[in-house]
């Protein structure tokens, strides 16, 4: 299946072209190649319709021809909209959704902002749908507070999407003034509904707002957490701990067959998610901390605190050999690392194996058809091995400045690529930290020689990473 926007430089779906189930074999291979010499890689998970979904769209404003109001993406490394009206990754109801925003926003006469003016109202939409419940929210992104005759546009939408058969369950107005690539800023009115939307993931409902995080793929992280508590081989007796746990989406899912869940994450935000979704799917063996992961169980293994099995589901960039070394002290009995990047997985396994623990086995799952992506389930199992197990782990690698224990470079790349659509590198993040009076480490990202040039972070990208970096408090 072939798509218009792909000559138009979309770049959201490089493997489109290529026939899904060679895109399952080349992935799966691809995990094979890097991690198989620490273990078996079984059959990857596929979907068996790769298309449509994603639960969450993100759609900018621009002026189309003749003044008209329209909306879509940014082009690949460009900050030109590209216009969509369908997409062959998103869920179609949020599709016929954004042309009912569009259709009540042009029957109101609002303007998009322009960024370089400073000029204009309407800047992104955000939509998200749950799945399993059908309910649809409208995020409607605006450069002021004041929308002139916000009740006609909540009327108009609601007519206009009844006519393509939607349903809109909540609209709410998010407010950002800022000159910022960032999509969301910081004030919200609810325009129409509670705010949020519900959503059922392996057997537990979700309250999802227009700040929650949640999976855009439903069905396969359904298969991904399923796998992930299946490794575990749960009895009911065991103390769980899920670090980098988000709302807590794999702890619930594993608190039914565990003694205790405790949840680690460093946003606060997201752990009051994770405390009001245990509360409201009257989960009582769940407790959720907001700390950094590494820092939490260094003190609590210290403060001999035990866990029978630790799941990691790290950001692209990986763990971290700190991290990892804070694992080891904790001992637990089984490690599930849930990946989604196998290079930083197999980088990361040479550590875990030093440490004293055996890979299994590994199932990679079909997250995101038609991009690179793929996700991993490994479970990794403790040696009994009574000899002491050194690794080497070097002090520049420890010697952290207060900022940068707030935000790993990967969590500040994430937040940038959620909240802009922009891609930032590790050498862009360290120019505009250093600009920010955050030390550096001694020698990382400096060039090779003093001759050497490197290119410098573009103005948009550094708005993105400052907005990032406050965000974390590191600013």
């Amino acid at each position: 299946m072939d798509c218009k926007l792909r000559a138009k430089n979309c770049g959201g779906c490089p493997l489109l072209g290529l026939d899904y189930a060679e895109q399952l074999k080349q992935k799966e291979e691809k995990v094979r190649a890097l991690v198989g010499k620490y273990g078996p890689v079984h059959p990857i998970r596929g979907m068996e319709q790769p298309y449509h979904y994603r639960n969450k769209v993100i759609s900018t404003f621009a002026t189309g021809w003749g003044g008209k109001l329209t909306s879509g993406i940014y082009a690949a490394n460009s900050h030109k909209v590209l216009p969509v009206e369908s997409c062959l990754l998103q869920d179609e109801v949020l599709d016929k959704t954004m042309q009912a925003v569009r259709a009540a926003a042009n029957a109101c006469r609002y303007q998009s902002y322009d960024e370089d003016k400073g000029t204009g109202l309407l800047r992104h939409c955000l939509l998200r749908r749950g799945v399993a419940t059908g309910q649809v929210m409208v995020v409607l992104v605006t450069a002021q507070p004041v929308l002139p005759g916000a009740k006609n546009f909540v009327k108009a939408l609601l007519t206009e999407a009844a006519q393509r058969g939607v349903t809109v369950t909540t609209v709410v107005q998010n407010v950002n003034s800022r000159k910022t690539s960032v999509v969301l800023g910081e004030a919200e009115k609810v325009l129409y509904g509670k705010g949020f939307i519900l959503d059922t993931l392996c057997g537990k409902t979700y309250a999802i707002s227009p700040r929650s995080f949640y999976q855009v793929n439903p069905a396969q992280t359904a298969v991904l957490y399923g796998l992930a508590v299946e490794a575990a081989k749960l009895t009911g007796k065991e103390v769980v701990l899920d670090a980098y746990c988000g709302i807590g989406t794999i702890g619930l899912t594993a608190a039914d067959h565990a003694k205790q869940v405790v949840g680690v994450e460093l946003n606060r935000d997201a752990v009051q998610d994770a405390i009001g979704n245990a509360r409201h799917n009257g989960v009582k063996n769940a407790r959720f901390f907001a700390a950094d992961a590494t820092r939490w169980i260094r003190e609590a293994a210290a403060a001999g605190e035990k866990a029978d099995v630790i799941f990691m589901d790290p950001p692209r960039e990986g763990s971290t050999p700190e991290f990892l070394a804070s694992v080891a002290r904790m001992a637990p009995k089984r490690v599930v690392y849930v990946s989604c990047n196998p290079v930083t997985l197999a980088r990361d396994l040479a550590t875990l194996t030093k440490l004293g623990y055996k890979a299994e086995g590994f199932t990679p799952v079909d997250m995101f058809p038609h991009t690179e992506h793929v996700e991993t389930v490994c479970l990794l199992s403790k040696l009994n091995a009574k000899q002491h197990i050194e690794v080497d782990i070097h002090m520049d690698e420890l010697d952290l400045t207060d900022a940068e224990k707030k935000a790993t470079y990967s969590e500040i790349k994430e937040y940038v690529l959620e909240h802009t659509g922009l891609k930032v590198s590790s050498l862009y993040i360290a120019q505009v930290k250093q600009k920010c009076g955050i030390i550096e480490r001694e020698n990382y990202n400096k060039p090779k020689s003093d001759d050497a040039k490197q290119p410098q972070c573009p103005p948009d990208k550094e708005k993105a990473i400052k907005e990032a970096l406050k965000h974390f408090g590191m600013i």
